[in-house]
């Protein structure tokens, strides 16, 4: 499968999903980053046909923008909702598995080491999303692994990485270096009075960058 991977992901949690102008805001988001982007439904107690009807307002907004509506975890409601992709965590069922199940999807995989890496490639996952890099608050009182971690994690595949954790604007120049593909934002998207703005400067800060040190998968194949 063939496939430009986005290079901002604006992931987000139960807390961001149950505000009332989520919708509204999300919508922004997506026409901001359109297929350079994705925007990710990641819940935990949210109960699925809520999250279900999340996901088909923001499919009709995939369909609009061209941003990816990427499901964490729930590959029945990606599927259900009719999302482009799916992204797998230590929650989740392995990438093959999913691979099987639905074809159709690109999947991406959570990794926190290089041989998470590993596993997610041969499993065929079509990207990887790497974390946490700097310290967040999403780990209180945790260090982030850091660069050095996201530099052998993107040296061990040959598979998009995206860097998590703390990457904010001023940080996309250290994660391309390492050799990331692209970054994904929670707080640094949502968290922002204006989240469309938020996202306007994290697609900024990439090109500015400019950089050449780390491999450019955008038009790689899985």
């Amino acid at each position: 499968m063939s496939m430009r991977v986005p290079i901002v992901h604006a992931v987000t949690d139960d807390g961001i999903l149950t505000r009332p102008s989520f919708p509204e805001r999300a919508l922004a988001v997506m026409q901001v980053l359109g297929p350079r982007g994705a925007v990710h439904l990641r819940a935990r107690i949210i109960p699925a046909r809520r999250l279900l009807t999340l996901a088909e307002a923001l499919h009709l907004a995939e369909l609009e923008t061209g941003c990816w509506l990427v499901v964490n975890d729930r590959l029945d409601i990606a599927l259900g909702a009719g999302a482009r992709a799916v992204q797998l965590t230590s929650r989740s069922i392995r990438v093959a598995d999913a691979r099987r199940v639905a074809p159709g999807l690109a999947l991406g995989a959570s990794v926190h080491s290089v041989e998470d890496a590993h596993d997610a490639q041969g499993d065929g996952a079509d990207w990887m999303v790497a974390g946490h890099v700097f310290r967040t608050a999403s780990h209180a009182g945790v260090e982030g692994r850091g660069v050095p971690f996201l530099r052998a994690v993107c040296s061990a595949t040959t598979l998009p990485v995206l860097a998590i954790g703390g990457v904010t604007p001023d940080r996309v120049r250290d994660a391309r270096d390492a050799g990331a593909h692209g970054v994904a934002a929670i707080r640094g998207i949502w968290g922002a009075r204006d989240a469309e703005q938020a996202a306007r400067q994290y697609l900024s800060a990439y090109d500015a960058d400019g950089s050449t040190t780390g491999r450019d998968h955008r038009d790689g194949e899985r």
